[in-house]
């Protein structure tokens, strides 16, 4: 018998017998609802049998049959309707368990998100994404109608699909680009960690997403409930269905705020904040100017995340400040690191060091946030040692800066066109879909090994608007992406270290030596940061401008390698 568990209401397993009632009782199950008909396998017990052996252990039994593939919409309410009433918790079978999860998923259709019931369904190990468009339209089978198609359908329209729709309209002024996003507003976030720092205003950040959309491009105003690449569609929610004849991929990524233990519950107060919301950065700023003693944590989860450097960029402009206010030596400064290292590409790491002695800030690796409590200002990481073994170690503090963890956004994790940790699978030079040959990524949600950046969607959207255009018979050569991301860690108010790179950590400067030497702190990085990069992000990048951004194609050989064009 192999119960697999759903939810905390529900499991399922493949066929029981009458000797495993027993057990499913003492396991504290109080339902057991038969989904496979009497007679379907020849080593197949009847329903009554194990209905009569529920009744002696004391649980509940009910049968609810269901031919393969054949899961009706009334199947699936009457299913709905007995999960609600029946004692909890529940354990459902059929001869696979295939059928009870899909009765479940589809019966949870009203009161639960389609990623949350996808994701449920997955972790039991069951592939909802058939039924995907059935439990999108409330539980009941759909029409196969497609209320629009696109040439070139954009899923996501922050930095990385607006400036790839831009760079596709630049070159094809004619193509039917649709894009699809629920928000009303887009943010320049590179601009988060300096309104932290009481650099830049929060309204600085922000524009209405219809100003900085291309003119040209569809606006589907609307969530992206599922994908379906083998029939060239996106069901959005509420079931609409767009086609395209080919995708490009790049919704961001999702912080998960509530991996921490009550950190949601204080955001926002108890001097718990984070650069990573737009609402909160200005409440960095608050904190830092009203401290003036006391203990400052800043906090970095394991990687991925969007920005790699942010965390403890937060820590050097608030200590900077402390410092220039001459209150620092009073403030006990501590960058609490879920990872190993201070920074992932090693020939940056002197420059920062020399800032973390400047500030007296204690460097803690391997010591991953996984609780809060505001009211008392305590936090508490599980610190990890070399040999695996783990301690709970418990900081108070006066004021802590909070990375959230992250992961791919639920609808892209449960996707067909996700890797087994649930990021866009795509060749890191192409960008293109491993398995889905019309699909494309770029941004924080595709799993290219490289740094999530703004900088990293600057190079990319040419890159993709070229190697789509190139697919259509609209482009001369593909082009690579050579991993490139910057990250302008501003060590102090007036000067950056900017750290540029690519694939494997190497170096990929922009600038001369003599200009900018990204190894060492630097005035004029600082003056790029805050006076040149926000007017090339509003009216180049987003423009299809592409400054120092033109993507090098490449043709193939009559060998059949590649070279440069």
């Amino acid at each position: 018998m192999e119960v697999k568990q759903v939810t905390e209401e529900i499991a399922v397993s493949p066929q029981i017998a009458p000797a495993d009632v027993a057990a499913l009782a003492e396991a504290g199950f109080k339902t057991i609802i038969c989904n496979r008909p009497d007679g379907e396998g020849a080593d197949q017990p009847l329903f009554h049998e194990i209905e009569e052996a529920a009744g002696k252990a004391g649980l509940q039994a009910h049968y609810l049959p269901v031919e393969t593939g054949k899961v009706t919409d009334a199947s699936a309410a009457e299913f709905g309707k007995l999960f609600a009433a029946a004692p909890k918790p529940i354990l459902a079978y059929c001869r696979s368990g295939t059928r009870s999860v899909t009765l479940w998923s589809l019966s949870q259709a009203e009161s639960r998100a389609l990623p949350d019931i996808l994701t449920k369904a997955k972790g039991a190990g069951y592939d909802m994404a058939g039924v995907a468009r059935r439990i999108a339209n409330k539980g009941k089978i759909p029409g196969d109608v497609v209320d629009r198609k696109f040439q070139v359908l954009i899923v996501g329209a922050g930095a990385a699909g607006v400036s790839v729709a831009a760079s596709l309209l630049e070159r094809a002024p004619d193509l039917d680009v649709g894009i699809i996003d629920p928000a009303d507003i887009h943010y320049y976030q590179p601009g988060w960690t300096l309104v932290g720092g009481g650099v830049f205003e929060a309204d600085e950040t922000v524009r209405t997403l219809s100003s900085v959309l291309p003119t040209k491009v569809h606006w589907i105003k609307a969530a992206v409930a599922a994908f379906e690449p083998q029939n060239n569609t996106v069901v959005l929610d509420g079931c609409r269905v767009v086609g395209y004849d080919r995708l490009i991929v790049c919704p961001g990524l999702k912080l998960d705020w509530h991996k921490v233990e009550g950190l949601v519950d204080t955001l926002g107060k108890n001097g718990v904040t984070s650069n990573y919301r737009f609402d909160l950065a200005p409440y960095t700023w608050e904190l830092v100017r009203g401290l003036k003693q006391g203990t400052a944590l800043f906090t970095q989860p394991p990687m991925p995340i969007k920005c790699a450097g942010a965390p403890q960029k937060a820590l050097y402009l608030s200590a900077d400040h402390w410092f220039r206010t001459g209150v620092l030596k009073n403030i006990d400064v501590a960058f609490y690191n879920a990872g190993g290292v201070l920074f992932g590409v090693k020939d940056y790491v002197p420059a920062l060091m020399d800032y973390v002695e400047k500030y007296g800030a204690d460097l803690m690796f391997n010591h991953n946030l996984t609780a809060i409590d505001g009211p008392a200002r305590t936090a508490w990481f599980t610190k990890t040692d070399a040999d695996g073994e783990t301690e709970t170690v418990e900081r108070r503090f006066d004021m802590i800066h909070v990375c959230p963890p992250q992961c791919a956004p639920d609808f892209i994790r449960v996707s067909p066109l996700a890797d087994a940790a649930g990021w866009v699978d795509v060749d890191q030079n192409t960008l293109r879909h491993k398995s889905f040959e019309n699909v494309w990524s770029l941004g924080d949600a595709m799993n290219a090994p490289n740094a999530k950046t703004a900088a990293a969607a600057r190079k990319q959207a040419p890159i993709v608007a070229q190697n789509v255009l190139a697919d259509m018979g609209r482009g001369a050569g593909v082009a690579h992406y050579d991993g490139y991301g910057s990250c302008p860690l501003t060590v102090e108010r007036g000067k950056i270290v900017l750290a540029e790179f690519g694939y494997g950590g190497k170096l990929l400067p922009s600038f001369p030596s003599w200009l900018i030497d990204g190894k060492k702190p630097s005035r004029l990085a600082w003056l790029l940061k805050e006076k040149v990069l926000p007017p090339i992000y509003w009216k180049a990048m987003l423009r299809g401008k592409e400054w120092m951004a033109k993507p090098e194609t490449v043709t193939a050989s009559s060998s059949g390698s590649e070279k440069a064009a």
